[in-house]
């Protein structure tokens, strides 16, 4: 086995599963972008050295759904308070915020204006500069005839750089019927909309739809308001026809999810992000395979019981701190400063070593730093007979390089920041979320858990080698 975790892979009530009991209707028949809708436009790697990867979301909250917080992250599973409380509108409320950075520079969020019990004719929208000072623009009234509400809009933008929302609207005759709709932006101000446009082929009774595009397909990810899961169709053409390609739990993420938001990871990976409201926490999935298949869900620590439906922004910017390639170093722990990484029986330990030890320690305690062999970018780590340091069955250990696709994504890391100054941590390859850590002063590969002693664990420092 090769996998950190094999047994791992393979709350306030919603006010849509409250809605749901006023009405009943048939199932369906049938069983890089900082943008979003141009994620499967561009090459995925981890970002070059000089650059970081961000994510941000700015959710509303499970206690209070008149403003949101900001929140970033760097690996997309532990994401970090920026600013509590960091735009409140000035009347009404703010539900299913949905953000992204425009060409102007500027970002912007999308969002529904009411709670679920009252009529909502209109999105709101607001900007920001620098993603924690935001300011409200507008309220804008969703021109469908009839219309009773207009929840969850989407940001989506288009190979040729066309801005649009997707929002679920109802209509008063049946005012807990959702469709799917699309508005373009006619101006670059995204002040004017054009005439709403039903996303067909999805049809009605489906609610939360959230559009990618890969290559010349739009893949659409829905709730079923029937069923309450979250099913999957695809297009030629962003307002359909759609195809619903599966429904009930065919990805194994359970029932009574909503929110869906996908991005996609620094490995090439895609994530799926989705409000588990029946229990209260968020979770999120992973598809190596264009969502064909999809990791077992797990909750996103911190922000699960707290946080509600959100969509994600991911940016490159600049201030990475990969270690340099090339050269000879030794790792020292970011929170255990006299405790180095070294190599024991082909195990990664966490001794001691001072200026005493000796010299066969001294040189277990030194490592060449590498390219990623799976992605250069990343880095991998060499010690002095050649051999790559890799995870197995939570270890980190020392092999030689058997030539594989997977013993090299086994044996890629990417650095991110660390809690002490100077310090990185080393995040998986191939399991986002998962990072080197010690554990009784073993290195393991242990997933993220939201906690700074967590992040205090999984910070090292490289330091002047001892050998």
């Amino acid at each position: 086995m090769t996998t950190p975790d094999t047994a791992s892979r393979p709350p306030q009530p919603s006010r849509r599963s409250l809605l749901r009991a006023l009405a009943a209707l048939p199932a369906a028949g049938l069983a890089l972008g900082e943008l979003p809708g141009l994620l499967g436009t561009a090459t995925a790697a981890a970002p070059a050295r000089g650059y970081a990867t961000r994510y941000t979301i700015v959710p509303f909250l499970n206690s209070d759904d008149g403003t949101v917080n900001v929140y970033e992250s760097d690996d997309a599973t532990d994401f970090r308070l920026l600013k509590a409380s960091a735009y409140t509108p000035p009347s009404n409320r703010i539900r299913d915020a949905s953000v992204f950075k425009h060409t102007d520079g500027y970002y912007y969020v999308t969002y529904t204006t009411h709670t679920w019990q009252d009529v909502s004719t209109t999105i709101g929208f607001a900007r920001s500069a620098d993603r924690v000072n935001w300011s409200f623009l507008y309220d804008y009234t969703v021109p469908v005839a009839g219309l009773s509400r207009a929840w969850a809009p989407e940001w989506f933008v288009d190979s040729d750089g066309s801005v649009d929302i997707i929002v679920s609207c109802s209509l008063t005759s049946d005012e807990w019927i959702f469709t799917p709709y699309l508005l373009k932006a006619t101006n670059s101000a995204l002040t004017a909309w054009s005439s709403p446009t039903a996303l067909t082929g999805i049809g009605p009774n489906h609610i939360d739809t959230f559009v990618v595009r890969t290559g010349s397909t739009y893949h659409a990810f829905t709730k079923n308001e029937t069923t309450k899961y979250i099913e999957y169709a695809t297009a030629s053409a962003l307002t359909g026809p759609y195809t619903i390609r599966r429904t009930g739990d065919w990805a194994g993420w359970g029932g009574t999810r909503e929110g869906p938001a996908l991005i996609q990871l620094d490995n090439g990976g895609w994530r799926i992000f989705f409000d588990g409201y029946g229990d209260g926490s968020y979770y999120c999935s992973d598809s190596y395979d264009t969502f064909a298949t999809w990791s077992t869900p797990k909750k996103l620590p911190g922000i699960s019981g707290t946080a509600r439906h959100f969509t994600v922004i991911k940016e490159t910017v600049s201030g990475g701190t990969a270690p340099a390639t090339g050269v000879t170093r030794s790792f020292r722990s970011g929170n255990y400063t006299t405790r180095y990484w070294q190599e024991q029986s082909a195990l990664l330990n966490l001794p001691v070593v001072s200026a005493s030890s000796s010299a066969a320690e001294k040189q277990a305690s030194t490592f060449t730093v590498v390219a990623g062999l799976a992605d250069a970018n990343g880095c991998s780590f060499r010690d002095a007979a050649g051999n790559y340091l890799r995870h197995y069955d939570f270890r980190g250990r020392f092999d030689a390089d058997d030539g594989t696709a997977t013993f090299a994504k086994d044996a890629t890391f990417i650095a991110r920041t660390g809690t002490s100054s100077g310090s990185l941590r080393f995040e998986s390859y191939n399991y986002p979320g998962y990072y080197l850590r010690h554990y009784n002063y073993q290195l393991r590969m242990d997933i993220a858990d939201g906690t700074a002693l967590f992040r205090q664990d999984s910070s090292f420092v490289p330091v002047t080698a001892w050998a």
